[in-house]
């Protein structure tokens, strides 16, 4: 299965995307990690992206969409994979379905997790304080929260006239959301299986 994971920071997006990894035994690929571990190494990618990630503002689509390009094609994807962070604008969305398409492959699902602004407020708010992330900083938090719904959240739309999207309520355990990723996913029409 290729699925792609969509909902706001702090949405539980990353968790997710590890656990049903591990359920079906595909690489889940998140461009923030590609992209923090940029610059934790301080690459000189790592270091442009770093400025960028700050603000809350989105590394541009080209370098995105190259980083995803050469992910997919490794070896451990070619049976499927999970994208968490990618695509986050609907010209990355278009670059991912051409990349696909190119590959011969097409997308099985898009999962969007639903969690209320105020719930997220909190996630972010303990998540800084636990791991001391600059791009969870209350002030920077609420322009990433902006720049979701500006740029990500059309998204949605993309998806569901493809017959892809499938909504999921993200409060609660961990273990009710992955019960409620998989029945989701039962739920969604796969490419192979449209006329």
């Amino acid at each position: 299965m290729r699925i792609v994971f969509l909902g706001p920071p702090g949405s539980g997006k990353g968790t997710q995307a590890k656990l049903l990894a591990e359920r079906l035994k595909v690489p889940a690929i998140s461009t923030g990690d590609i992209l923090r571990a940029a610059v934790k190494d301080r690459t000189p990618l790592g270091l442009q992206a770093q400025a960028i990630m700050e603000k809350g503002e989105l590394v541009s689509d080209a370098l995105i969409v190259s980083l995803i390009r050469d992910r997919v094609a490794q070896t451990d994807a070619r049976g499927g994979f999970i994208l968490d962070g990618f695509p986050r604008t609907l010209e990355q969305g278009r670059a991912l379905e051409t990349l696909l398409l190119e590959a011969g492959e097409g997308l099985s699902a898009a999962v969007n997790f639903e969690v209320p602004e105020s719930a997220l407020v909190d996630r972010m708010a303990g998540r800084a304080r636990a791991e001391g992330r600059a791009d969870d900083r209350p002030e920077t938090f609420r322009e990433r929260l902006r720049v979701y719904r500006e740029k990500t959240e059309p998204l949605q739309a993309f998806y569901a006239e493809r017959g892809l999207l499938a909504g999921v309520d993200g409060v609660g355990t961990v273990e009710a959301v992955a019960a409620r990723v998989d029945e989701a996913l039962a739920a969604v029409r796969r490419p192979e299986n449209r006329a």
